[in-house]
């Protein structure tokens, strides 16, 4: 009985893995790929850390010395008023009482003039809950005079196509957009925005201190995944080469006399 396979049943098996090699590449190119995020995540998370560390606070950067990759994530203090009769409220998400559940509601984004050069910043004063999206019912925290705020140094966050474009006229917010903001309110801002620390705000809202300095990182377990469905996949095709073979040298056998 022959064992070698036949030329046609070494082509039939061209396109299943031409496919598979394809599919392979594209799950290591995955798999790769957050093993490098996962780097990059690790890096940020040990910058946020050590830049919420620092003591004594900095002063914001002036618009012209402002650059995004040195300076985001700074700690900063800064002076000024709160326009509170120009806040913008940002649709968001914020840790609940119980673990694993989340409260859903706005970040209250404020401008500040600066006492000291009478510029406008953009200072996310923290989440409220969306029973009390309307300033009328959280009085105590609409600070009014000179007040000091610290927090960290934030970009411009990008839309992604998974967040729903704003619509200014309707006051509907869902990202971060520095620039619609202050062009919808009229002002003219620094191109970053200040996240306030935890410092309680009078009456408890808006809660500040939601920018999270222990961000998930599950990169390497993202990793794993991939590799592991490459793994299977090669499996899955070498008992689908092996089974087609096999039947192919079934069907060249001789038959027994009967």
């Amino acid at each position: 009985m022959s064992t070698v396979a036949r030329p046609g049943a070494v082509r039939s098996l061209a396109a299943p893995a031409i496919v598979s090699l394809i599919c392979l590449a594209i799950l290591l190119g995955l798999g790769i790929w957050q093993l490098q995020r996962k780097g990059e995540k690790e890096a940020l998370i040990g910058r946020i850390v050590a830049r919420s560390r620092i003591e004594p606070p900095a002063s914001p950067p002036s618009r012209g010395d402002w650059d995004a990759a040195r300076d985001e994530f700074e700690r900063v203090r800064v002076t000024g008023t709160l326009l509170n009769d120009r806040e913008t409220l940002v649709h968001g998400l914020a840790a609940g009482a119980v673990p694993g559940n989340a409260l859903q509601g706005y970040y209250v984004l404020t401008p500040l003039k600066r006492d000291d050069d009478g510029s406008l910043v953009l200072i996310n004063r923290g989440f409220v809950p969306t029973e009390l999206k309307d300033a009328g019912r959280r009085p105590a925290g609409q600070i009014a005079g000179s007040t000091t705020i610290t927090g960290m140094l934030r970009g411009p966050e990008i839309r992604t196509m998974f967040v729903p474009p704003p619509e200014p006229a309707k006051g509907e917010w869902f990202h971060r957009d520095i620039d619609g903001i202050a062009a919808a309110k009229g002002l003219t801002v620094m191109p970053y925005l200040i996240e306030a620390d935890g410092t309680p705000n009078p009456g408890g809202w808006p809660k500040g201190g939601q920018l999270r300095v222990d961000l998930p990182n599950n990169h390497l377990q993202y990793a794993f995944t991939w590799f592991g469905i490459a793994a299977c996949l090669v499996g899955v095709f070498g008992v689908f080469a092996w089974k087609r073979l096999s039947e192919e040298r079934d069907t060249d056998s001789p038959r027994s006399p009967a």
